[in-house]
């Protein structure tokens, strides 16, 4: 759940090394199409293969009670044709070409891909364009899939208590606000779900005004701006209307639920609303969003991490135990720890654990050495990414489409940079205070296991 993903020692220094050998790491080329559709190219020559993406910017911060999660199963409904195409052929043309393809909802974008040669471009823009505005969504086809999802939502929420817990405490942190609702909605929302809820939906965001294409790989800009035309380009806007802005209230003090499931060991997670690079009003507050990244990698970067080395090594109390923190969220985040305690301990003795490794940063200074340590850490999985067609494709996407700009990324490290021990201090008293933490409990209730419970924290979903 860290925003920064864990790398070994080890894989840090190949990479570091490996620096030279990596391509020049190329600019992002910008287009508008003229009905207002963003075109983002990114060249990477090192083998003739292409990502194609097309995000919409709708998920589950768009809607609204009662139809909660209609954008993950808008998704689903995408692959069972259109005018032109029977279900399901669209993935069996893609598979004929050697490539793959599949899609993901999360609550601020809905993302459809394909990664094939680069000969096969224009085929899965032409196809992808197709769906952009030709799907047919049949009644029966509608309620077979909701069924699936319903299914679906049952494996990954109703059977596992970690997943419900989550889902509990994402609600009861965020109590007005689109956070509040999962992205897979709600179970009474699934099942009164109609196939004219999905067509308006698709009707209302799914538009170029409302998409961003994003291809990376061994292409030339000019050339994919010139496919776009063809094929995205000759698509009509359509009159985009925002949905009502909701601004989470105050929190005036802390927040707990407890829940009781099927499980071996009890679980604790623990929230505290913080702000993004988008919802972020000024140069301060700017500067406080890569202060809190720092200190979320501060506390879970590594085997080397201070929740690690402290909780589970040192004093043993937790079998596990995480921090995390989305920066680039578009709407209020939260600044997250999960633990589950060691067998004998209770989840009061592991808040209590937790509580004073923050007291610690509240009260004292980050030294420089460990700083620069989590600072080379991120600057490698930079690097580190730049590996992936995939991944560049990814982040790009997510970036746009949440209102951030392309190069976001390129200046991350030199942001990070400016963060001081004493911002790291600051940040920890102004935003983990113990009026404004959501706390949520889980605990066994006896009963059998359905089947073995995953992490179950999904962010978003995938087809």
């Amino acid at each position: 759940m860290t925003s920064v993903t864990k790398i070994s020692k080890s894989i840090v220094a190949a990479v570091m090394l490996s620096v030279v050998s990596l391509p020049s790491l190329a600019k992002v080329t910008e287009y508008t199409l003229n009905n207002q559709m963003k075109v983002l190219v990114k060249e990477d020559h090192r083998s003739p293969v292409v990502v194609h993406q097309v995000w919409y910017r709708v998920g589950s911060n768009y809607e609204y009670s009662g139809k909660t999660g209609i954008s993950h199963m808008l998704e689903h409904m995408m692959f069972k044709g259109t005018k032109t195409l029977e279900p399901g052929e669209f993935s069996k043309i893609v598979a004929k070409m050697g490539g793959q393809e599949n899609a993901f909802t999360s609550s601020d974008y809905t993302a459809y891909y394909q990664v094939v040669g680069r000969k096969h471009l224009a085929d899965v823009m032409r196809l992808e364009a197709d769906r952009m505005r030709n799907i047919v969504l049949t009644d029966e086809e509608f309620l077979k899939e909701r069924q699936v999802v319903t299914e679906e939502r049952r494996w990954r929420t109703e059977d596992k208590p970690t997943g419900k817990l989550y889902e509990q405490f994402k609600a009861t942190a965020f109590m007005n606000s689109p956070a509040h609702h999962p992205v897979i909605g709600w179970m009474p929302d699934i099942q009164s779900w109609t196939a004219e809820d999905a067509r308006n939906w698709y009707k209302r965001w799914y538009a170029p005004n409302n998409a961003t294409l994003v291809v990376v790989g061994d292409v030339k800009p000019q050339d994919v701006y010139q496919l776009a035309k063809k094929y995205y380009g000759k698509i009509k806007p359509e009159k985009l209307i925002q949905p009502t802005p909701q601004t989470e209230i105050p929190q005036e003090g802390p927040r707990r639920i407890v829940l009781k499931g099927a499980t071996k060991t009890p679980s604790i997670l623990m929230g505290f609303h913080a702000p993004t690079l988008v919802t972020a009003k000024n140069k301060e507050q700017r500067k406080e969003v890569f202060a809190l990244e720092v200190l979320s990698s501060i506390l879970d970067g590594d085997d080397s991490a201070r929740l690690t080395k402290e909780l589970v090594r040192k004093q043993q109390v937790v079998a596990s135990v995480g921090a995390g923190y989305d920066a680039t969220d578009r709407l209020m985040t939260l600044f997250l720890f999960q633990a589950t305690p060691s067998e004998g301990i209770t989840p009061e003795k592991t808040e209590q654990a937790i509580w004073k490794e923050i007291e610690k940063l509240q009260t004292k200074l980050v030294s420089q050495q460990e700083l620069d340590r989590v600072l080379a850490q991120t600057e490698a999985q930079y690097v580190y990414h730049q590996d992936s067609i995939q991944s560049q494709a990814t982040v790009l996407g997510s970036l746009v489409s949440v209102g951030l700009p392309a190069d976001t990324l390129d200046k991350w490290v030199d942001e990070l940079r400016t963060v001081t021990p004493e911002d790291l201090r600051a940040v920890a008293k102004k935003y983990l205070q113990k009026d404004k933490v959501t706390v949520a409990t889980l605990l066994p209730n006896g009963k059998k296991i359905k089947r073995k419970s995953g992490a179950g924290m999904h962010m978003g979903d995938i087809h």
